[in-house]
């Protein structure tokens, strides 16, 4: 991999922070963007905008044809069975809504749902707002000591009442990747629903959505070097047609009068109202970008940075690193003893290096860490080995400070 040739792809990277160049570790939260995502988008605002599916003129059919080109590159890249399974939504977050909300519907009160204690906010608040408004039961699966999940436990909290399971395809805070075809298989086995969050997954990973035999499972453009607002569902074709629609307005109807409406068929059904069809057309770029890479390549890059930060952080006195599972994502999240996190960031920020603070949106997660947050490091494809050791000099510089 020549490292230089695709830094050049991306021109923040170039940029200067308080005088310093910039060392970008937050990854984990948005990725940056290659020039031919950011061009794609440009060129399509200049010469292609017009509302898609409908306008019978040129300008609309074009808009059309990229952003339903890029349903179809979305489906090959994760071995969906068909592009109708793949809808369009502004991003993870808004995906798990919709399937807490529409798949929710279908579910009785005394019915159970197991999520797991890493989870994000967003695979926990939009339960939660289902149990709102019916009677039912969340159970969590705890994590064990190097942040993986209790594989007894979680088998445990299945009974007769179990309708679906929730839990992410790898930590935002702790990196851990989880057995996540194991654990479709035995919720299966129990006749339990599975939706996957695969937002931290695919920016690091190939994921074949057919061999994991997930249900549902939801990923972000952004993290993935794609642009913002542009989120996926995949659902197998059969829940999806049994779901009723997550949004009213144009585009998801067949007929509308003030007595009944039909729906549209998939994937329209859940696509209430204009989309971001620049962005969603722009996304086909990213895909574009990791593929020429190759998840091979950006599994053993990231790998090495990971194991080669975590060595050297370790020599800093009083570091704590939350998250050790030797299947982890290039993700590291720290404290050092003494020191608060928030001051950690902002002194880092100072050095150039942009790291994130706080509870990561899981605080369920620090909670069970008996902790209020850490500080997170999470590497892409272009960072290098130059970038950690700087970082590793300015996170020794900023202890030493803070725990004099």
């Amino acid at each position: 991999m020549n490292i230089e040739e695709i830094r050049k792809q991306f021109p923040i990277l170039e940029r200067k922070v308080y005088g310093k160049d910039l060392i970008y570790l937050d990854n984990t939260a948005t990725s940056q963007t290659p020039l031919r995502v950011v061009d794609a988008i440009r060129e399509y605002y200049t010469t292609t905008k017009a509302n898609v599916h409908r306008g019978v003129f040129s300008l609309s059919q074009e808009a059309t044809d990229l952003q339903e080109a890029t349903r179809r590159r979305v489906a090959e890249f994760i071995n969906a069975e068909s592009h109708e399974e793949i809808i369009f939504t502004r991003g993870t977050t808004e995906a798990l809504n919709l399937v807490a909300s529409s798949y929710g519907d279908l579910l009785d009160d005394g019915d159970e749902i197991i999520l797991t204690e890493m989870e994000h906010h967003a695979n926990i608040v939009p339960w939660q707002l289902l149990q709102r408004r019916k009677r039912l039961t969340i159970r969590v699966v705890p994590i064990n000591a190097v942040g993986e999940l209790d594989f007894d436990a979680y088998r445990s909290l299945f009974n007769e009442r179990t309708r679906l399971v929730g839990f992410c395809h790898v930590s935002n805070v702790l990196g851990t990747v989880n057995p996540v075809k194991e654990m479709i298989d035995y919720a299966h086995s129990k006749g339990a629903t599975v939706c996957v969050d695969g937002a931290q997954a695919l920016p690091h990973m190939g994921v074949d959505v057919r061999a994991l035999d997930a249900d549902f499972y939801v990923f972000s453009s952004h993290k993935m070097y794609g642009p913002t607002g542009v989120g996926v569902l995949y659902g197998k074709r059969h829940l999806l047609e049994a779901m009723p629609p997550y949004q009213g307005g144009g585009e998801m109807i067949k007929n509308v009068s003030f007595e009944h409406t039909t729906f549209a068929d998939l994937p329209f059904k859940f696509e209430a109202g204009t989309p971001d069809f620049i962005d969603i057309a722009a996304f086909a770029k990213a895909l574009d970008f990791i593929e020429e890479v190759g998840y091979d390549t950006i599994a053993a890059h990231e790998h090495k940075l990971l194991q080669y930060t975590t060595e050297r952080m370790l020599q800093i006195p009083g570091m704590r690193i939350f998250g050790t599972s030797p299947n982890k994502s290039a993700v590291i999240s720290f404290l050092i003893d003494g020191a608060h996190h928030y001051d950690i960031g902002m002194l880092l920020d100072r050095l150039g290096v942009a790291v994130r603070t706080g509870h990561h949106c899981a605080e369920p997660l620090m909670t069970a860490l008996g902790i209020q947050g850490t500080v997170r490091a999470s590497f892409a494809v272009y960072n290098t080995l130059d970038e950690c050791d700087r970082f590793i000099a300015a996170l020794a510089r900023v202890a030493a400070m803070l725990t004099a």
